[in-house]
């Protein structure tokens, strides 16, 4: 929460969940709010360049709906991009979603970040999101959420064959 990303020495605790777990911090993603990127900015660009630092990788979530602005993309070392559900969800009813979505796919590429389209539910919202050059998609097209306990499950069933 900005709260948390706010009072806690958030670098540190990242640092020592890392230690003490030997997960590789390349591998973690942490997914940020424009909100939590708007408040503080200075202090906010110094937390993400320390959390760069050890490797972890940075995203925005819910890109487009927020306090948006192309400024906090040059400001913030940002790896990545998640296009709001609610653009995804009108590709084929709103030209306006389709124009923002391939900016937004577009805009990544020029500046070197991955994307990833939130909210996919439809083979024809992957086509149009493959066409313009996504990296990621998240969705039900793919499969519907589940507790840890049913993805161990099904991967069982699926690897015990």
């Amino acid at each position: 929460s900005v709260r948390q990303f706010q009072s806690v020495d958030v670098v540190e605790l990242v640092r020592r969940a890392l230690a003490d777990s030997g997960f590789p911090a390349e591998r973690l993603e942490l997914e940020l709010t424009e909100g939590m990127l708007m408040d503080d900015a200075n202090q906010t660009i110094v937390t993400l360049n320390a959390l760069k630092q050890l490797g972890v990788r940075l995203s925005i979530d819910d890109f487009g709906t927020g306090y948006s602005s192309l400024a906090y993309l040059k400001r913030f070392p940002i790896d990545k991009l998640k296009i709001d559900q609610s653009f995804v969800r009108g590709l084929y009813d709103d030209l306006n979603d389709r124009e923002i979505t391939a900016t937004i796919i577009a805009m990544s590429r020029i500046l070197k970040l991955d994307v990833l389209a939130e909210g996919v539910e439809t083979e024809q919202q992957l086509t149009f999101l493959r066409e313009n050059g996504c990296d990621y998609y998240q969705g039900y097209w793919f499969h519907k959420p589940e507790s840890a306990v049913g993805v161990e499950q099904r991967l069982a069933e699926k690897f015990s064959r």
